[in-house]
């Protein structure tokens, strides 16, 4: 059956089940890999687009639902001569570590600016509870949403007090255990990688 969807301002049509998952077209008839296949179940937040500028899990929605709804991908956010500010902010901060959970956390920030351009660090975090990263970047992700939203003052501290939270989360995380942190690799921003 075809069926039309309107993905990053291009309406394009899909030969595919009515309850073929989304995240499914995107990635293997679109090629547009920002959403990743994370958990299959809602509950990771890796698939996470954008349907009329509400952060919805592609990897449960159902096509058939979906016409005639706006559909963005990380990759319809910004581009690369013109970075969306949460791509920059992520960039910035080097708010990734293997960059997995990335496309699903500036999916869910983009939802809440659009929602509440001031947010606080209590909101932030609330909007990305749902947003797995087994990485232990969360405090990173959590100031660069937040300096994405114009707090970055008031979220990231002075330097000195940033670079002692990083080191408490670091032990948090790793239980003691003395690891490098990885250079994220950027191009997880912009969904041009096929993990």
């Amino acid at each position: 059956m075809a069926i039309s969807l309107t993905v990053n301002g291009t309406t394009r049509s899909v030969e595919a089940e009515p309850d073929t998952p989304l995240l499914y077209v995107l990635r293997n008839d679109f090629e547009l890999n920002g959403a990743k296949f994370g958990c299959g179940r809602a509950q990771c937040g890796a698939c996470a687009v954008l349907i009329n500028g509400a952060a919805v899990r592609s990897c449960v929605m159902p096509i058939a639902h979906l016409s005639p709804n706006e559909i963005t991908t990380l990759e319809g956010l910004g581009t690369l001569d013109k970075l969306h500010p949460l791509q920059q902010a992520f960039i910035d901060e080097q708010a990734a570590q293997c960059g997995y959970c990335t496309s699903g956390m500036i999916i869910a920030a983009a939802d809440l600016l659009k929602r509440n351009p001031q947010p606080t660090e209590a909101e932030v975090r609330s909007a990305l509870a749902g947003n797995l990263c087994r990485c232990g970047s969360h405090n990173r992700i959590i100031r660069r949403h937040a300096g994405g939203a114009g707090e970055r003052e008031d979220l990231t501290m002075n330097a000195s007090a940033r670079s002692n939270t990083l080191r408490l989360s670091r032990r948090d995380f790793t239980a003691g255990l003395r690891l490098r942190p990885m250079r994220p690799a950027y191009w997880h921003l912009f969904g041009s990688s096929n993990v």
